[in-house]
């Protein structure tokens, strides 16, 4: 089936550059074999694609979009971390973040984008816990944020 770079050009996807922070954190942090890895948004190398709440100026469909933007943002950092990301082990979690309208409950279907898109690049090795939770804002008002953790072969 390939290594993850070439699912990722099968799929006819690539990795964005790597996502410039936009607090006082670092882009990943490397303890022992695990990666964990900082909330990313629904950008592409800096412009915010899914802007919005999801319920209201977004579609779920959209939102789910805006999911797999996220992950290709945490792989380009984890990319940098660890170099070749066929050294992944596990995703171990997700955390899924949706810009939504109050009483919103889709948002397992929108973080599906991020799970569904680990799944397709990884295989079992892919499947992970999550949590998918509505929130009221996003920075720079993005649609989705995804944070993960990952444990890596030596």
């Amino acid at each position: 089936m390939g290594n993850v770079m070439e699912r990722l050009g099968a799929a006819g996807l690539v990795l964005p550059d790597l996502p410039v922070a936009g607090g006082n954190y670092l882009p990943y942090r490397l303890v022992n074999d695990l990666v964990y890895l900082p909330g990313a948004i629904s950008s592409w190398n800096g412009e915010v694609r899914f802007r919005g709440k999801v319920g209201a100026e977004l579609t779920v469909e959209e939102g789910y979009e805006g999911a797999k933007l996220c992950v290709l943002n945490l792989l380009s950092n984890l990319r940098a971390a660890i170099g070749d990301l066929d050294r992944v082990r596990q995703v171990v979690s997700v955390n899924g973040y949706v810009n939504c309208v109050p009483g919103f409950a889709a948002s397992p279907k929108v973080i599906n984008g991020a799970s569904d898109l680990l799944v397709e690049l990884y295989g079992d090795v892919g499947r992970h816990v999550r949590a998918a939770v509505g929130v009221a804002g996003l920075p720079q008002d993005a649609a989705v944020e995804v944070q993960m953790l990952v444990q890596i072969r030596a």
